[in-house]
């Protein structure tokens, strides 16, 4: 990935809850939520989260219900390429994640996305991979199958 979007290290306060997007059944994604923040800022339990799954976002609002456009978007194109694996934080919930997780990337704007937890980038920089084909790549090297490939193997049979 590039250098650009490589983590920076910061201060995280505690306090919010976690959604995680499990497979979708029947149409309806199930969402648990878990309290996983303890009041310790120096624990770095922010850099030990983006680290418990493949693909973390935090947005606002959930995968369910996204409450900005730009959120909606990271999560449409994750469920494009068939990702639905993944936990997802609403920074709504709290207003210290949300200035926690900027101050953790040294970027400024919601949403984020994290793979294998390394620092990807927001909206802009997901649909760009989206458009050039290089989210189907680094999706691979996270072992994720991009739902898309079918798709395009699909439409050269027709």
């Amino acid at each position: 990935m590039n250098n650009l979007f490589r983590l920076s290290v910061g201060l995280f306060r505690s306090g919010t809850g976690v959604y995680r997007l499990g497979p979708v059944s029947e149409g309806h994604a199930s969402l648990v939520v878990a309290r996983l923040f303890s009041s310790a800022p120096e624990n770095n339990e922010l850099g030990q989260l983006i680290k418990k799954d493949k693909v973390v976002v935090f947005i606002k609002g959930t995968p369910a219900q996204p409450m900005c456009g730009f959120s909606n978007a990271v999560v449409q194109i994750l469920r494009m390429h068939g990702v639905d694996d993944y936990a997802s934080y609403n920074v709504l919930e709290d207003q210290d994640l949300r200035q926690g997780v900027k101050d953790f990337s040294n970027w400024p704007t919601i949403p984020q996305v994290y793979f294998n937890g390394e620092f990807v980038g927001g909206c802009d920089i997901l649909l760009q991979m989206h458009q050039n084909g290089d989210l189907v790549e680094e999706l691979k090297k996270l072992g994720i199958h991009s739902a898309l490939l079918d798709a395009n193997k699909d439409e050269q049979k027709k």
